[in-house]
Formats: structure tokens, C-alpha cells, sequence
């Protein structure tokens, strides 16, 4: 099993939900975060005064599937959530040893 963390732009969010539940995805975890990459934030104007935002403000997908779920899951947000432009994100796989349900108790691949 692998988890999948996409960090995007939150308008793509939408996108994004839509393009995996086309293949299949049911469940997720979206989280509202804060970050700043190549962007390094943007200058903006309140009441005349220039003020600089460091942290620019995102959405974490977190998302367990099969290891040959991997590459669908990851092509798809990858295209749903591409602007082309800088700060459109990242995505990160990792291992996972054990998922369990909670409510039957069900292991591994069945749990999830």
C-alpha cells in the first residue's frame, strides 16, 4: 500500500476530487495548509500599505491505494490540478505497513 499527499492550489480542489472519482477513488483526507516553494509568497496592497505573504495558503490530499494504484492516482492529479504556472504544488508517495479499519477491524488492503 501507498499513501499519496498532493499539496495544490485550493481552487483546483474541485478538479481534483472529480478526476479521482472517475477512477475510482472513494475516500480521502483534505486538509487546509499553509506553505510556499519556488513561489515565495507575493506582495500585496491593504489600505495603501504594501504588506509581503510569506505562506501561501494550499490544500493537503492524502490518499491510501493499492501499489498498482499508484501511477492512475498520481497521473490523474497531476492533470486535474496543473495550471502551468509556479506554485500549482507537489505530490508525495509513501510506504505504509499496515492500515486498519476500525469499525470491522479489517486489515491491509481490505481496510482501505
Amino acid at each position: 500500500m501507498k499513501k499519496i499527499e498532493a499539496i495544490i492550489r485550493p481552487i483546483k480542489l474541485d478538479e481534483v476530487k472529480a478526476a479521482l472519482e472517475l477512477i475510482g477513488i472513494r475516500g480521502m483526507t483534505v486538509t487546509q495548509v499553509s506553505g510556499c516553494g519556488l513561489q515565495k509568497g507575493h506582495t500585496s496592497y491593504y489600505r495603501g500599505q504594501e504588506y509581503t505573504v510569506k505562506l501561501l495558503d494550499k490544500v493537503k490530499i492524502e490518499i491510501v491505494v493499492e501499489d498498482s494504484f499508484v501511477d492512475r492516482v498520481v497521473n490523474r492529479i497531476v492533470q486535474a490540478a496543473r495550471t502551468g504556472e509556479i506554485g500549482d504544488g507537489k505530490v508525495f508517495v509513501h510506504p505504509v505497513e499496515k492500515a486498519v479499519r476500525i469499525r470491522t477491524g479489517e486489515s491491509g488492503e481490505d481496510a482501505i
